[in-house]
């Protein structure tokens, strides 16, 4: 009942007028916030997917400028897409964004669907992608869901759902929607985003400038660092990877293409020994991996293995370099391992390691 209550105040206070007033005044010059290019703006929110701004500011500059357009990112090989996507994690989100440049490009000329229900087709749009391209390029009263907007609402209204679950989906989309500026849903969306990452921010919000605070549920009860609420996460999977980097006397390495469904498919790495615990690698397991006319030397680069958090599974992961005579044919030119996309730790060692 409270927070029926509280829904109704905002909206005889107008919400969205205190929102987009303090949006006007304290809104960061962003470059996707300048057009309504789908396109631009398709880009910026795949990105920022799971990535802060900080972060992924740079990766949408490169982006639009090696892809001024759809066209040019559709014509893009993938490790090309992968290679610039190096580093931003989350990488089928990378592979989704090239598969879905090539389908519009394919079937309807470069131009992405003007609505809502179209544009969540795609590959690689949910209903927050979808809900902002609709509503900041076609004025489409649709409202975003994101983790800002969970944590503006949940805080404000009192909300105790937790926020990964069905029911919050649906019950903080009803209440965004309800709250939506039905005449200018883009400038409420992007308001509302902005004031989660900068104002009620996770840790250490600014509570005292709030222009919601004689309002908020969770301020005036003491609840801000309690929400908003999530269910207990999924238990993390501990992995241990070697990594085998084999130098050779005529400066050539072995590079491995990830096909598998799972992290990091379809970029590169050194050959891999994933083992079942800590121990420390023998010899014989090290040579069974190879069919190479010579090992001349096996060190151990890293005793202290590197640790590499996911979402989902922290890496363990030790670097062997292994000197050889020569490489068959099939090896890299040291020189050229750069051109290839590899996950972000592979290319720390590259830039560490002196071939």
């Amino acid at each position: 009942m409270q927070e029926v209550i509280f829904v109704r105040i905002f909206t005889s206070m107008n919400f969205s007028k205190l929102l987009i007033d303090w949006y006007q005044l304290n809104k960061r010059a962003l470059p996707w916030r300048k057009t309504t290019n789908p396109y631009a703006v398709w880009l910026s929110e795949i990105i920022l997917q799971q990535t802060r701004i900080d972060q992924g500011l740079s990766y949408y500059e490169k982006f639009i400028e090696t892809f001024p357009t759809v066209f040019d990112l559709a014509k893009a090989d993938e490790e090309t897409v992968l290679k610039l996507w190096q580093g931003l994690g989350y990488y089928s989100r990378a592979r989704n964004l090239h598969h879905t440049a090539k389908f519009v490009v394919e079937h309807f000329n470069g131009t992405f669907p003007d609505n809502y229900k179209e544009l969540k087709k795609l590959k690689g749009i949910g209903d927050y992608t979808a809900s902002a391209i609709a509503s900041i390029c076609y004025d489409e009263p649709q409202a975003v869901v994101d983790g800002n907007v969970f944590r503006v609402l949940s805080r404000v209204f009192g909300i105790e759902t937790p926020i990964n679950t069905t029911q919050a989906a649906k019950e903080f989309k009803t209440l965004a929607q309800s709250l939506l500026d039905q005449t200018n849903p883009g400038e409420f969306n992007q308001a509302l985003m902005e004031f989660g990452a900068t104002q009620c921010k996770p840790q250490k919000p600014l509570c005292s400038g709030c222009i919601f605070k004689d309002h908020c549920i969770a301020f005036n009860t003491g609840k801000v660092t309690l929400l908003p609420i999530k269910t207990s996460k999924l238990k993390v999977r501990n992995r241990y990877f070697n990594y085998l980097v084999v130098v050779s006397a005529n400066e050539k390495t072995l590079l491995e293409k990830r096909t598998q469904n799972g992290i990091w498919k379809n970029l590169y790495q050194f050959p891999l020994i994933e083992k079942e615990n800590n121990s420390i690698l023998n010899t014989a397991e090290i040579e069974d991996v190879f069919d190479i006319t010579k090992i001349e030397s096996v060190t151990l680069f890293n005793e202290k293995p590197i640790q590499h958090k996911l979402s989902h599974q922290h890496l363990h992961i030790r670097f062997w370099i292994v000197n050889t005579d020569m490489i068959p044919k099939d090896g890299y030119a040291i020189s050229e391992i750069n051109k290839y996309p590899v996950p972000v730790v592979i290319q720390n060692f590259i830039e560490r390691f002196s071939f």
